[in-house]
């Protein structure tokens, strides 16, 4: 038996974790994944927004407990001159990771990590380019094959 998702997300609620930090680019990510919800007939989307990345995980968990199907976590982490970086990454991405493997609801990580604000702008853009709207497929993929697999 194979069991696979689809990208119907009709019935489905979707939360979205969104950081602030870096919010001109996590706007753009957000607008790609409401947009594509959207056009993916989601039922009902909640955005949740906190500071940073590193807050973005127990928005993540938050959002799956309250009844979201699937979480989509975003954020901009911009490479500096300190470790600072590769802790915000690391930590963030095993977050969400433990929240999606605790509560049995899928989150996709679309947290860029850049090393420059023009690469989070390439990855921002409209349509496909948006990693905003790549991680709701992702998401929504994830949520509808687990359902099917229950239902089976």
């Amino acid at each position: 038996m194979t069991v696979e998702g689809s990208l119907d997300a009709s019935g489905l609620h979707i939360g979205i974790a969104a950081a602030l930090w870096n919010q001109s680019i996590t706007d753009r990510l957000v607008e790609g994944a409401t947009e594509r919800l959207e056009a993916l007939a989601a039922a009902r989307v909640t955005v949740l927004r906190v500071p940073g990345a590193l807050e973005l995980p127990l928005a993540a968990q938050q959002l799956a407990r309250s009844g979201c199907d699937a979480v989509i976590a975003i954020g901009t982490v911009v490479k500096g001159e300190t470790d600072h970086y590769e802790i915000v990454v690391r930590e963030s991405a095993r977050g969400i990771s433990r929240v999606a493997l605790e509560t049995g609801v899928p989150v996709a990580n679309a947290i860029l990590a850049v090393h420059d604000y023009d690469l989070a702008l390439e990855r921002a853009g409209v349509g496909e380019a948006n990693k905003g709207a790549e991680a709701v497929n992702a998401a929504v993929m994830t949520a509808t094959a687990l359902r099917a697999l229950g239902e089976s």
